[in-house]
């Protein structure tokens, strides 16, 4: 009898209690990886002669003339119903005219739009366009005005400084993002999404454009080159994380993780202490 009440706790109890330490040590790998990565990028900065020399963190795509009619089709059969034929908006959509391709590249080619449900914020999702049919449609909405936003961005992270991106994401991106890039809910009902699948493209599109409820980036408050940090870190440590102390946990930080463990670990020792008092 004794042999089958040991069975039947000591095995989840084990488990239970193995679970526990691997959380407890993804929470101290949580804050260890940061330095971490500091550490194993701390070579990026023998860079610093070459970005000195190299020429364009980030070119402008452009976009040819021969996607504007195939981009004109799209849109009036997906997108003129709420912003209208031209573009100019209705009472149910804003005006899109002039404001430069990678505004409508962000939107479409993160499934944002089209918009399937009205919400207090549009929802990532697949896209419904591949990416040649996402950049024939901001091909056409570009061509509606001569004066436009910024393009869409190809951005080069070939000589990007990740210790700069990682100051510059603490000190301008981590307050809403995250310290991990998970999100977090914000007021009103709207929230900053994950920025664990996130293109390079994307990133710098949306320091550029400042979709929703966040703010817009230009040049004058980041250069070029900071953005390409920027996008070197999110794709980089962000959504590639150096889990050296065990199980990332979904990377959601440190005091979520360590929340986890500690709940797990005191589950765990719960069923150890039922297990001996009732063995006794």
């Amino acid at each position: 009898m004794r042999m089958s009440i040991r069975a039947r706790y000591l095995l989840p109890a084990a488990i239970v209690v193995a679970v526990a330490l691997s959380g407890l040590f993804s929470s101290v790998a949580s804050a260890r990886s940061a330095g971490h990565a500091r550490a194993q990028v701390a070579g990026s900065s023998s860079h610093a002669g070459s970005r000195q020399g190299h020429t364009a963190a980030i070119r402008t795509m452009r976009l040819p003339r021969s996607y504007i009619g195939p981009g004109r089709v799209l849109f009036e059969s997906t997108c003129s119903a709420c912003h209208g034929s031209d573009a100019s908006g209705t009472s149910r959509a804003p005006n899109l005219v002039g404001l430069g391709a990678a505004t409508i590249d962000f939107w479409v080619s993160t499934g944002r739009m089209p918009l399937t449900n009205a919400a207090v914020q549009a929802t990532e999702k697949p896209p419904r366009f591949d990416t040649k049919q996402t950049l024939e449609i901001a091909a056409f909405v570009s061509s509606l005005s001569s004066v436009n936003g910024p393009g869409v961005p190809i951005v080069d992270t070939r000589t990007a400084s990740l210790p700069e991106g990682d100051s510059l994401f603490v000190l301008n991106c981590a307050a809403c993002h995250t310290i991990t890039g998970s999100g977090d809910a914000l007021a009103s009902g709207a929230y900053a999404p994950s920025l664990h699948i996130a293109t390079p493209t994307q990133v710098a599109e949306a320091i550029r454009t400042g979709p929703g409820d966040m703010p817009r980036f230009g040049p004058g408050n980041l250069s070029n080159r900071q953005v390409a940090d920027i996008v070197a870190y999110v794709t980089g440590p962000i959504q590639h994380p150096d889990n050296v102390g065990g199980l990332g946990l979904g990377g959601v930080g440190p005091v979520a993780e360590g929340f986890v463990a500690l709940l797990v670990g005191v589950g765990g020792l719960m069923l150890v202490a039922f297990w001996l008092g009732d063995r006794a």
